[in-house]
């Protein structure tokens, strides 16, 4: 019938990308069992060996990947789902940071503890660690950047934590770092036979919260009106979640964002509804997990691993966070201005003296008082001698290092107008670890000055990166953040291969990693003071720069600034001071965003007198530090790194949980 036409709408088709992963999975695993070493099959003792090889090895490290794979991605659904968030996963909320330490505590302390409940000591370490995130970021109801913030900083003190903790234990507790790497080796189904059934009960568990799932996809009121009990539901989603994600992380170590990329990939297949979500997110999850694994055992050395697994999916997280920043939208805003000024000083430049004083103070009680085995002592004459050979250069390598993380700090904030730029938060120091893990790498054990250059080339690449990604949503916090986040990700996934392979550079990781100054000499002190003066130096004839970069673009270019080449130069001095200041004292120390904020909280206004008031604040940050991780626990000693990140954190999360003054 004419103009009675009905439109038959087609079939549904097939899952593409579904299909795509499935032929990759079959094709990656019969090219592993066809490339698989064997042994020639002379006698009967070698077709054994190939059939115990294949059917003990090979086969349950398969099926281990897709049960692993299928948990995570099933608790990155859930909690993505629950807490509205589309980068929330067991690495972002500080979940396997968290379990990671809590069982290299029980390892470096109780092993009978760990060997009886290995699964629990992980469970408690997640569910903790994702309990402080959801406590600091609930006055701002749970915003996606506040969460992403919060969980970093949790994995960061726990990181922290955990190195010191290998440290201390020293080879005793190093295989926790091999294992924390995410290594799916098998020699038996025990771990299937373990994890299988708490996939199954999590499964049903999540079919069971379908219904309270769909009605958290709405806002809060409506989910209350519906008569949902929120919190309780939240909880025990959430306990859900991390119970999946700690019973992976006991049997095979951290498996990187593999709880982010499952989900955000199956949505992309046309995962829309909760149900839907719910099949695919495990699905997704357990094929990427086992084409990594075959990809990682085919491309290594001699069929040994390239890199554990573990680390291996963690090199997708930092650029799959980069492509998931346009749909983070945060419910309230960081303030551009968020740092007032107690006092507006008429007097700066008496005040910059009676800082230089307190820091000449400081450098005299640090240099002479400490703690021996009989109680305080106070160094002087011959005792004082003697002991400055020891004390002096560290404290001049803390000293120069927190001057540079200062001024790299200053430099950022000025360079985006962001009270939250910082090298330690924006990924710069992580690419310098990158850097050094290349150099590493390729050289073996290079020289300090390969070391030094590598980490300045890494730190620039991450800086530059990050402008480039943040400049599109024109250097607003909250992408700025989850940029630098991406990032640092990125750059961390690449130190963690190298850290898992157990040997010699991975120790010089390891030490670099918790920022200790126990190790510095004459070489290193030199090297901060000279890099101090060299890289500073230039910076008061580019206060034009810095006044107007704040300011935007726009604006910029309107006064007359380039402002591509004034940015280059400008990346280029703090990413060296960024790397020189890392190689001394590690990537943890929170000084760079401290710094600058305590010198506009103390009043100084023009940039000229806030660098110089940042510079010794940063000085002074890192030397109180490094005393306090002499003697805190005399007669050992703490990284410096980890007392300044246990400062540093908890004032970045004040700092991003007020509200700005509209709100």
């Amino acid at each position: 019938m004419h103009g009675m036409v009905s439109r038959v709408r087609p079939a549904p088709s097939v899952n593409m990308p579904g299909m795509i992963l499935v032929m990759l999975c079959t094709a990656a695993f019969v090219l592993l069992i066809v490339t698989r070493p064997q042994l020639p099959h002379a006698d009967a003792d070698a077709a054994v060996l190939n059939g115990a090889l294949l059917w003990s090895g090979i086969m349950p490290r398969a099926a281990l990947a897709l049960i692993a794979g299928a948990a995570l991605g099933l608790s990155g659904a859930l909690l993505q789902r629950v807490l509205r968030n589309p980068i929330a996963d067991a690495s972002t909320l500080g979940i396997a940071s968290g379990a990671e330490l809590a069982m290299t505590t029980a390892m470096s302390f109780s092993p009978l503890l760990m060997g009886l409940s290995r699964e629990m000591t992980a469970f408690g370490g997640g569910l903790a660690a994702v309990a402080l995130v959801l406590a600091l970021s609930w006055r701002r109801g749970l915003d996606p950047v506040t969460v992403a913030l919060s969980g970093m900083i949790v994995s960061l003190i726990a990181s922290a934590l955990s190195v010191t903790l290998i440290l201390a234990r020293g080879e005793y507790a190093m295989s926790i770092y091999i294992w924390g790497a995410g290594s799916l080796s098998q020699q038996d189904w025990n771990s299937v036979l373990s994890l299988g059934p708490r996939l199954v009960l999590g499964f049903a568990a999540a079919l069971l919260l379908v219904r309270p799932l769909r009605i958290l996809a709405l806002d809060d009121s409506g989910a209350r009106s519906l008569g949902l009990a929120l919190h309780s539901t939240r909880l025990a989603i959430v306990a859900l979640a991390v119970w999946l994600a700690a019973s992976v992380t006991s049997e095979v170590g951290i498996i990187g964002f593999l709880g982010l990329a499952a989900p955000a990939i199956a949505r992309f297949a046309g995962a829309r509804s909760t149900e839907r979500l719910m099949i695919m997110a495990p699905l997704t999850g357990a094929g990427l997990l086992f084409l990594t694994d075959c990809l990682t055992q085919m491309l290594g050395p001699g069929f040994t691993d390239l890199a554990p697994t573990g680390a291996a999916t963690a090199l997708f997280g930092g650029p799959l966070l980069l492509l998931l920043l346009p749909r983070v939208h945060s419910v309230s805003t960081i303030a551009a201005q968020s740092t007032v000024a107690l006092k507006r000083l008429t007097k700066p430049l008496q005040a910059l003296a009676v800082l230089f004083v307190a820091l000449a103070l400081l450098f005299a009680v640090v240099l002479t008082l400490g703690l021996a085995d009989d109680g305080w002592h106070v160094a002087t004459g011959a005792l004082l001698t003697d002991l400055l050979p020891f004390r002096l250069p560290r404290t001049i390598v803390a000293a120069g290092a927190g001057a540079m993380l200062a001024a790299a700090g200053f430099i950022m904030q000025r360079m985006t107008g962001n009270p939250i730029a910082s090298p330690e938060v924006l990924g710069v120091s992580g690419g310098a670890g990158a850097g050094l893990t290349i150099a590493l790498f390729l050289f073996g054990f290079p020289s300090p000055v390969i070391m030094l250059l590598a980490m300045a080339i890494g730190a620039l690449a991450a800086f530059l990166a990050m402008i480039a990604v943040s400049a599109r949503a024109q250097f607003s916090p909250e992408r700025m953040l989850l940029a630098g986040v991406g990032i640092g990700a990125f750059a961390m996934a690449i130190v963690t291969m190298v850290l898992a392979q157990g040997d010699m550079r991975g120790y010089i990781l390891l030490t670099w990693l918790s920022g200790s100054t126990n190790r510095a000499g004459a070489f290193e002190a030199w090297t901060a003071v000279i890099s101090l003066v060299v890289l500073t130096a230039p910076l008061p004839f580019l206060s034009r720069w810095l006044t107007m970069l704040p300011l935007g673009a726009v604006s910029s270019r309107a006064l007359g600034l380039r402002v591509g080449s004034s940015r280059l130069v400008l990346a280029i001095l703090a990413a060296l001071m960024t790397a020189i200041a890392s190689f001394l004292v590690g990537p943890l120390s929170l000084t760079g965003l401290i710094a600058p904020h305590l010198a506009r909280l103390a009043g100084f206004r023009s940039p000229g007198h806030q660098l110089a008031a940042s510079l010794i604040f940063g000085a002074g940050v890192l030397t109180a530090a490094d005393w306090l991780a002499r003697v805190v626990i005399y007669p050992y000693q703490v990284p410096v790194g980890l007392f300044a990140a246990l400062i540093g954190g908890p004032y970045l999360i004040w700092l991003l949980s007020r509200s700005s003054g509209r709100e």
